[in-house]
């Protein structure tokens, strides 16, 4: 291929934001979890062959938009530049090349909506778009868990395959299924305007598992049966007991210190203004809630949410992702 070519080529990948639903911590203890696609939240991911020519073998530039924190845009770029070598490896394809990544991406970063696993999603398509390969569901999230290993530690692969999802999902031991969904309503996502602490909630959680016998086992017993219960209630279109489950696992983390002050108002705000039940949602100590709300509900449960504090919100309606769910 010329340095012709190669300067006037790009390949383009796009991902979207989610939201957990219930099933968070428990889930890397082979629990289920359920996952929101968030379609209005994207990503774009452009890579090209840089003009300048090469300067060293799998030499990649990142450029962010947006204004995340320098340790956050390094921790990302980290675990996408293992992508790329992983990436040119598995497909055999030249890596001397210097590449410029572009990623627009609109997913407020710490927030429990899977920023980091949406851009990783976005460059492994615009990776597979420039060189002209097709990959597989099961090579993109081999891919993407590369980088979310690197970012964030142990990853269950929730997020690798929610960012990419067109349904609701039930995630159970790496295997992710779409939902039924026989429910009409809006769930409203809060960003608290808080970075979440994801390493630091799983350790708060391991430690207090450690301290009481017994513990792991009664959480994830619980957060099962919370999970399974809500799966059944948004097939069998039971809105007030998918929103009851929803405040039962908010109770449930609150319980295990992995709230905090500012997300318990918001919660409160969405239950005080008729939502059908609230919780955070995410790796917690800080992020967003995730509020299910009657359409004539929503707009005050919005409304109350930006006066306790939410910096943002959006609104995901279930109408429309039932059109893409069995």
């Amino acid at each position: 291929m010329s340095k012709d070519r190669r300067a006037c080529s790009v390949g383009i990948g796009r991902a979207h934001a989610k939201a957990i639903l219930l099933g968070e911590h428990a889930v890397v203890y082979g629990a289920p979890a359920l996952a929101l696609p968030i379609p209005q939240l994207t990503v774009t991911a452009s890579a090209r062959w840089s003009c300048r020519g090469t300067d060293g073998a799998g030499n990649v530039s990142f450029t962010m938009t947006g204004s995340p924190s320098r340790p956050m845009v390094t921790q990302a770029s980290d675990g996408l530049r293992r992508l790329i070598t992983e990436f040119t490896a598995a497909m055999g394809v030249d890596d001397s090349p210097h590449l410029d990544v572009i990623i627009d991406c609109a997913i407020p970063h710490g927030r429990g909506l899977g920023s980091s696993a949406a851009c990783a999603r976005a460059v492994v398509h615009a990776l597979a778009d420039l060189y002209g390969r097709e990959v597989t569901e099961t090579e993109v999230f081999d891919l993407v868990q590369t980088a979310e290993n690197m970012a964030h530690g142990r990853s269950s692969g929730v997020d690798a395959r929610a960012v990419g999802a067109s349904a609701p999902l039930l995630f159970q031991r790496g295997e992710a299924r779409e939902l039924s969904i026989g429910c009409q309503g809006l769930f409203v996502i809060a960003d608290s305007g808080v970075v979440g602490r994801t390493r630091d909630a799983v350790e708060l959680l391991r430690e207090g598992f450690q301290q009481h016998d017994g513990a792991k086992e009664r959480f994830v017993h619980r957060a099962s049966r919370l999970t399974e219960e809500a799966r059944h209630a948004l097939a069998g279109g039971r809105p007030e007991e998918l929103g009851s489950r929803l405040t039962d696992y908010h109770d449930l983390l609150r319980a295990a210190g992995l709230s905090t002050h500012g997300i318990d108002a918001l919660v409160e705000a969405a239950l005080t203004a008729g939502s059908l039940g609230a919780k955070i949602t995410g790796g917690g100590l800080g992020g967003c809630v995730i509020a299910l709300a009657r359409p004539e509900q929503a707009g005050e449960v919005t409304q109350q949410l930006h006066a306790a504090g939410a910096v943002q919100s959006w609104v995901v309606p279930l109408r429309g992702l039932a059109e893409n769910a069995l």
